[in-house]
């Protein structure tokens, strides 16, 4: 058995249970590609969208527990400091969950993902409900609900490499720019589905807010144990020949080892290493890139229903509940923007392209929000629907196409997975661009929201930039009619250098 910092496989790939049940009512005795795709996505789908459902609990009950109203709040959240414990838990949270994120993906391209998926949704359903448990148990010390949030961090960053990872594996680089746009919508439907769960039950309990989701996430755990299929290797899955999937690639030609005799991969591939993945072409700037496009991201999402309600629209100040409500369509403009996004990208070939237009057009958005948003309804609804369109499309671009992308690139030859671990690292910096932005927000506000806004226009300045080399390569190579990562493959050849160190 190899050390957990090693490059082997610390597992044996197997055919899950269930699709070996499911393959009893075909009477070829086995299921088509298409089938396994359709499987896949949406299995993935639902798995993160129980992981955000997971997540929201806590902002639910942030009002009820801080409130004096409601039969005094909740120690020690009932207190003049109450919001600021709160948001110490907030801040450790997403502060895990980044650290988390590295580590999580370094182990997902050397464990079975589909067993390491279902221990971070079951793992996170847990502590989820253990938060929860407080209310029945009577708990209130400060630590506790801190260290169950930490361990809750620690499962969730399991998630999010795994699901890009095994959605990578079935689908070919052309079209996933696309795929992954319209997949990438589980965010803001995990979000509503976590809001509506622990909103409906908030009136039992606050206790049950948490129990709703965790045992949702617990269930399709289980479920995403008994029938995802890793990659079409473990399952035996034949594609044709317009499902040639760039993870099954040697240079121009399918790696028939893969589809052939063994079913068992993991001990005949190494699994990249950690400091080797930052070398691969393009890793470091979109995981910087995002580390900004984040920031400005989650800022949006923890104060936005804040900055709604605290400033006049239309001559007059919303309640918490409309500001609430009316904060979701940033999130459906994020769908819309990472469906667009993803179209764009795979049209024109050219993911930096695509990012850091979003970004750059995000910058005017956000100004003109912040100085014209006031004046009416429907100019502040046309607005923030725009800026969500700009700020997470590339966000929902970068986590999902460009990860996949990078984690299949053709410099590795084929003898390496990287998937997870670049998954991991692009997300994992970007998750640090999520725990900062809230807190900076926090301070800036108290001197002006003009302040905050800048900052934000600054840092999406900065994360265009941060694409100029790579929307420069991408330029020329379509000006010269080959791929980046063609040449990037031609120059690592053996008769020019060495290829990536998979050993690191």
């Amino acid at each position: 058995m190899a050390s957990w910092t090693s490059s082997q496989f610390l597992y044996e790939e197997t055919k899950p249970v269930g699709i070996q049940f499911l393959e009893r009512f075909k009477r070829s005795g086995r299921l088509s590609f298409k089938q396994y795709q359709a499987l896949v996505f949406i299995l993935t789908f639902v798995a993160y969208i129980a992981f955000h459902a997971a997540r929201k609990p806590n902002s639910i009950v942030k009002g009820t527990l801080s409130a004096s109203t409601v039969k005094g709040g909740w120690a020690p959240f009932d207190g003049p400091d109450g919001p600021a414990l709160l948001g110490q838990i907030d801040l450790a949270f997403l502060s895990v969950y980044a650290v988390g994120m590295f580590v999580a993906g370094h182990l997902g391209d050397r464990l079975d993902l589909r067993t390491f998926l279902t221990i971070g949704m079951i793992g996170t359903g847990f502590f989820t409900a253990l938060f929860g448990f407080a209310f029945w148990a009577d708990f209130h010390s400060f630590y506790y609900f801190l260290a169950v949030q930490v361990l809750a961090g620690w499962f969730q960053s399991i998630g999010w490499p795994c699901v890009v990872a095994v959605l990578g594996n079935w689908f070919d680089k052309k079209r996933r720019g696309m795929i992954m746009g319209v997949w990438s919508a589980h965010t803001s439907l995990g979000n509503i589905t976590g809001s509506l769960l622990a909103s409906a039950l908030l009136k039992f309990g606050w206790g049950w807010s948490f129990l709703g989701p965790a045992l949702l996430i617990t269930f399709l755990g289980i479920v995403v144990y008994l029938f995802l299929p890793v990659n079409p290797p473990t399952v035996g899955a034949e594609r044709d020949g317009t499902e040639v999937d760039s993870t099954m690639r040697l240079g121009d030609t399918i790696t028939e080892s893969l589809l052939g005799s063994r079913m068992s991969t993991g001990f005949d591939r190494k699994a990249i290493g950690f400091m080797a993945a930052w070398k691969i072409p393009g890793v470091a700037p979109f995981a910087f890139c995002l580390f900004f496009t984040k920031l400005v991201s989650y800022t949006f999402l923890y104060w936005l229903p804040f900055y709604v309600s605290h400033n006049m629209i239309g001559g007059e100040y919303l309640s918490e509940e409309t500001s609430g409500n009316l904060s979701t369509l940033f999130d459906v403009g994020g769908v819309v923007g990472g469906v667009l996004a993803g179209y764009i990208s795979d049209q024109l070939d050219g993911r930096a392209i695509t990012a850091a237009g979003f970004i750059y057009l995000a910058i005017p958005a956000l100004f003109l929000y912040r100085v014209y948003g006031h004046i009416s309804m429907t100019i502040n609804v046309i607005l923030m629907f725009t800026s969500g369109v700009f700020v997470n499309g590339p966000f929902a671009l970068i986590t999902t196409a460009v990860s996949a992308d990078l984690g299949t690139h053709k410099s590795l030859k084929g003898n390496a997975r990287a998937l997870a671990t670049v998954t991991a690292i692009i997300d994992g910096t970007g998750s640090i661009g999520a725990a900062i932005g809230p807190v900076l927000t926090g301070y800036i506000s108290a001197i002006s929201w003009d302040a905050v806004f800048y900052m934000l226009m600054t840092a999406a300045f900065i994360s265009g930039l941060l694409l100029t080399k790579l929307i420069i390569a991408e330029v020329k190579a379509m000006v010269s009619g080959s791929s980046e990562e063609d040449k990037v493959v031609a120059s690592s050849s053996p008769e020019h250098r060495a290829p990536i160190d998979v050993l690191l």
